[in-house]
């Protein structure tokens, strides 16, 4: 896909937003006026407004800058940012320059971009959260990064993450916790909590996280944003701190539908250092927007999962108002499907096998990348965390994380036939009985409750509690079976507390996924920002 195709297919879905100012009888010429509302503009609109010289990059970049300056470590303290780019504004600059020379290299020039800190940045440090890895320098830019970069996107910030992927409460030994913005006592989820917490207070447009269980899907449905976690080998996982690499992906996360879907394409393709991508050939597209349809629900055949649900009345009305909006949007709805009990019961098991093995081994594969003066193995990470008896300054202990990693560290090797089951047989076993559920009942997807109850308080969710439980949630079976789940908001409960369904598909179904988030997005218009990070002057104006 060229730079100039690209731009004409993301530019002729361009959102509707010019209202007519002046209308000459005669029909000689008409007069537009446009307004630019940064909390609802979505990647188009922020061009449209670049188009008519009354926005730059720089301009852009500086206005995300200040809600950062006024609302993550001021105001709310959503602590959220681990390292700001101390070159945004200059490559800001340099783009804007290369727009007016040459145009734009793709639709992603000039958008600023949060990223999770377990992505790979050769000019940034990728910590993971780590406070032993505080100033870490990666060799060079992980795939996803190198192709955002390639496109013309800024890497704006490096966000805070539950540390090394794992906790799912926004918490890490370096950085700290990471506050909901929609209600500041409650935990944003993780691991990719910043970026979705970042996302809802609108700090930027676009913003990546990973997932190893629903590390993407978690933090889109507390903070209330859509994403997509996408069939494992669809995106590379070169150049990212591996949590389990058997169940990991990145994926992008954004304001919009449209926006995900928008940017996912400019990640995929074939990467010589992830032998998985190989498997996406011929199933991948570098333009997700030519799918976006308004009515794509109309016919589709949707099977209702209420696995997760009876625990809270508020999010199950929600849900259930979300399923009433895709049957008045001509969508055929089976309510309900069931997965068989080798999925609910064998799904843990699976995993837990593959993670004693994937965590000690791939981390150790990473950490041999880094330069002198860092843990080369899971054990020194262990040992080094446990001579962190108290908090110094903003670093603090993380006992739940590490309590955990060494109950896994049991020894159990790739070689082993116990882990080759699990993850040769195991996965398998369990993708085919979830893909034999939507074939019985003809479906084209299965929509569930992203999480069955609202975000769990900080309070109660310590990092030093070693015996604290978060809810249940049944993400982590996408992660098993490989297969995509795209979320996306669906209204709120309790006043301000964000819910969000998934569409769950067969392996390489983006398209499909993201044509029925797009339709049920634009027919709901279910998001929400929160109260705690209001507009500030100048994010809105008129052209």
């Amino acid at each position: 896909m060229t730079s100039s195709s690209a731009a004409r297919r993301g530019f002729a879905r361009l959102p509707v937003r010019f209202v007519l100012v002046t209308l000459l009888c005669a029909g000689v010429s008409t007069a537009w006026s446009a307004t630019f509302n940064l909390a609802s503009a979505d990647i188009p609109a922020i061009h449209a407004a670049v188009d008519a010289k009354a926005l730059s990059y720089e301009k852009l970049v500086q206005l995300y800058l200040a809600r950062i300056q006024a609302y993550d470590q001021q105001g709310p303290s959503l602590n959220t940012v681990i390292t700001l780019n101390p070159r945004a504004l200059e490559t800001a600059r340099e783009l804007d320059a290369e727009y007016r020379a040459r145009g734009r290299r793709s639709p992603l020039h000039g958008i600023p971009v949060l990223v999770k800190d377990n992505f790979d940045t050769a000019d940034l440090p990728t910590t993971g959260g780590a406070f032993y890895l505080a100033g870490s320098l990666p060799p060079r830019d992980g795939y996803m990064i190198r192709r955002l970069r390639e496109a013309g996107a800024i890497v704006l910030a490096k966000v805070n993450l539950d540390e090394l992927a794992g906790g799912g409460i926004g918490f890490s030994s370096l950085w700290g916790q990471t506050k909901n913005p929609h209600a500041l006592d409650r935990i944003p989820a993780g691991s990719s909590g910043a970026t979705g917490a970042g996302l809802a207070s609108w700090f930027a447009p676009l913003g990546l996280g990973t997932d190893t269980g629903g590390s993407i899907r978690g933090p889109c449905s507390y903070n209330g944003v859509p994403g997509i976690k996408p069939t494992n080998g669809l995106l590379s996982r070169a150049g990212i701190i591996p949590r389990v690499l058997s169940l990991d992906t990145g994926g992008p996360m954004a304001r919009t539908v449209y926006d995900v879907a928008l940017s996912l394409g400019f990640m995929t393709g074939v990467d010589p250092d992830d032998a998985l991508t190989e498997k996406s050939v011929g199933l991948y597209y570098t333009d997700y927007t030519q799918f976006l349809n308004k009515k794509a629900l109309n016919g589709a055949r949707i099977g209702i999962l209420r696995e997760g649900l009876g625990k809270d009345k508020e999010v199950d009305a929600t849900f259930n108002q979300a399923v009433a909006d895709l049957k008045a949007q001509g969508a055929v709805i089976i309510d309900s499907v069931r997965y068989p009990s080798v999925v609910m019961e064998g799904r843990q098991g699976v995993s837990e096998i593959i993670r004693q093995v994937d965590i000690r081994e791939e981390l150790g594969h990473y950490l041999a990348t880094l330069k002198p003066g860092y843990p080369k193995s899971l054990d020194e990470m262990i040992a080094l965390h446990d001579g962190l008896k108290e908090p110094r300054g903003r670093v603090s202990p993380n006992a739940r994380l590490y309590h955990a990693l060494r109950a896994s560290n049991t020894g159990l090797k790739s070689t082993d036939a116990l882990y080759r089951s699990a993850r040769e047989h195991g996965m398998a076993m369990i993708r085919d009985a979830v893909m034999s559920v939507m074939t019985q009942h003809r479906l084209d997807c299965i929509v569930y409750c992203t999480r069955g109850e609202p975000p769990a308080k900080i309070a109660d969710s310590s990092p030093m509690d070693t015996s604290a439980r978060l809810g249940g949630s049944i993400t982590n079976i996408a992660n098993i079976t490989q297969l995509p789940d795209v979320i996306v908001p669906a209204g709120v409960s309790h006043g301000t507390l964000p819910v969000s369904i998934s569409f769950l598909g067969a392996a390489y179904s983006e398209p499909r996924l993201l044509a029925y988030a797009y339709a049920y997005e634009q027919a709901t218009q279910r998001r929400v920002d929160p109260a705690s990070t209001p507009a500030l002057p100048g994010e809105s104006f008129s052209y």
